[in-house]
């Protein structure tokens, strides 16, 4: 759970910031937040939820490494066996839908926490380019799909 986007101090600067660079080692803000003109105030609290985000990764690493190669042995065993094993098989699937589920409300959770870190115009602003981007995408989709059929007259 992440709780750190109310303990910055209110009293800082309100300003947007102007130095909107996407370099990541300076600490300002890369990708779409980038684009939004967020505050000082903004910019630290967000940093605090994605600093709180990326010590739980970097605490865990060593945990998920080891999990993971446990696995692989397991899956490995299974692959061998002159049979299956669908009981153990099964326990597996619901081991990693389990851990995909745990990404997916920690994702949920840390996007909840910095949208109600951005005003109403950011989020909606936010919006518009994730629908812009999903638009993209589906266009580049959509004209892959016939770049490898033969055109007429070739």
């Amino acid at each position: 759970t992440v709780t750190a986007c109310t303990s910055v101090n209110a009293n800082t600067d309100t300003a947007p910031a102007t130095q909107m660079q996407k370099k990541h080692k300076d600490g300002a803000m890369r990708g779409p937040l980038s684009k939004l003109d967020l505050t000082t105030t903004q910019q630290a609290q967000i940093k605090a939820i994605m600093q709180a985000k990326k010590g739980d990764r970097a605490t865990d690493r060593a945990q998920h490494q080891a999990e993971r190669a446990q696995m692989e042995q397991q899956i490995q065993a299974l692959t061998n066996s002159a049979t299956l094993n669908n009981a153990a098989v099964n326990r597996l699937a619901d081991q990693q839908a389990a851990k995909t589920k745990q990404r997916f409300v920690e994702r949920i959770q840390t996007q909840h926490a910095i949208a109600q870190v951005l005003t109403a115009e950011q989020r909606a602003k936010m919006e518009q380019m994730k629908s812009e981007k999903q638009e993209k995408g589906r266009k580049h989709a959509k004209d892959r799909k016939g770049h490898g059929e033969q055109r007429p007259g070739m």
